[in-house]
């Protein structure tokens, strides 16, 4: 099932809501004393209520398409894993004074081209990617890159701090290689739970609550971390959460009404971050510094992103359940046909054909014939 409107207003679900995820966090951050791993867990604990907790309710309710599968359950973890681990790479990369300027490029530029090359290595599609695919692939980063460079700055101190670029270089590296698995697993985790929406949402929430709440919580008592947690902070940082789950929970409603990795991630991540750039403008009200740069780099991202969603490589067939099962459903049909067809030649024409067989054998036959139809 492919609807493009739904595909469309997903994804935008997504884009908005992780546009505003960093800008949410880092507020959550400044109430926390600037401790990244106690907001950290505010955003876990957002999505232990938002993606296990609710859906779990919903799933008691109703019956909602589609089942458990071990497969399915152990790749959704897998994509609620590498997601948690993607948003620690992006906290850990600014609390080692990595700056956002060119934090957040490198990791919305990279994740996409991550996303684009597993799915196509997944789907073995490697053949079916256009050039013009590429192309938008690249107005994307580019206009996502020059969005972000164009964007108002705060007035930095005079101090100069220390950086440590192997530690931030690693956890840029993590970021875009959770994030650009992230969609590609959880795709894989849905299909193989017959389509659920909820089931992997679950595993997802799941995945974030051990990453999110119980590691980072081990690691601050174990280092005895100067700060506390306290209340604004705390709302502010599931918040963020909240942000983030609604936007995994965008990922699979897009996937759901047929939408693939390969083109709804790039847009994902392609818009996110002028989410977070038009976002930070609002809120500064630094409206006057919004120049041609941003407006041409903003264009340039928008063009890419419908690029990238027109030429999108497209998956093989595998062959319509639907037609299988009609086509069998018709020989059944034929067969009773002829059945009946026989009951109503009489018994001296019937024994006067020797091909033609008795009531019973034909009815047998007929039974052995339904009984080895294939089933969906």
């Amino acid at each position: 099932m492919f609807k493009l409107p739904y595909v469309l207003a997903f994804t935008a679900m997504t884009a908005f809501f992780w546009g505003i995820y960093g800008i949410v966090l880092h507020r959550g951050t400044v109430l926390m004393d600037h401790n990244s791993l106690r907001a950290f867990v505010g955003v876990g604990l957002a999505y232990f209520l938002i993606a296990v907790l609710v859906p779990v309710a919903l799933l008691n309710r109703k019956r909602e398409t589609g089942y458990w599968s071990m497969s399915g359950t152990i790749m959704s973890l897998f994509a609620g894993a590498v997601g948690a681990l993607g948003a620690l790479g992006v906290t850990l990369a600014l609390a080692f004074n990595g700056q956002a300027i060119y934090v957040m490029p490198i990791v919305f530029g990279g994740a996409p081209v991550v996303n684009t090359l597993l799915t196509s290595w997944l789907n073995k599609s490697f053949k079916q990617i256009k050039p013009m695919f590429l192309v938008g692939m690249l107005m994307v980063a580019l206009g996502m890159i020059g969005v972000l460079l164009a964007k108002p700055q705060p007035k930095v101190d005079d101090v100069e701090v220390a950086v440590n670029w192997l530690a931030v270089g690693l956890s840029i590296a993590m970021a875009v290689i959770c994030w650009g698995a992230y969609g590609p697993f959880l795709h894989i985790g849905q299909s193989k739970m017959g389509g659920s929406r909820l089931r992997p949402f679950c595993c997802v929430g799941i995945a974030y609550f051990f990453i999110a709440v119980a590691i980072p919580v081990v690691l601050l008592e174990s280092m005895q971390n100067s700060g506390q947690y306290t209340f604004w902070g705390m709302i502010w940082s599931v918040l963020a959460g909240t942000a983030g789950a609604l936007g995994a929970l965008g990922i699979i409603l897009a996937f759901t009404y047929g939408g693939k990795p390969i083109f709804v991630m790039p847009l994902v991540f392609g818009f996110a971050p002028v989410i977070n750039t038009l976002t930070s403008i609002v809120v500064t009200g630094k409206y006057e510094s919004v120049n041609a740069l941003f407006a041409g780099a903003l264009a340039l991202g928008i063009a890419g992103a419908v690029t990238v969603l027109l030429n999108a490589p497209k998956a093989k067939p595998h062959g319509a359940p639907g037609d299988a099962n009609a086509t069998a459903a018709a020989a059944v049909d034929k067969k009773k046909d002829i059945s009946a067809t026989l009951r109503e030649l009489d018994p001296a024409t019937r024994s006067s054909h020797p091909g033609m067989r008795s009531d019973h054998s034909v009815e047998q036959t007929t039974a052995i014939s339904e009984d080895e139809t294939p089933h969906p």
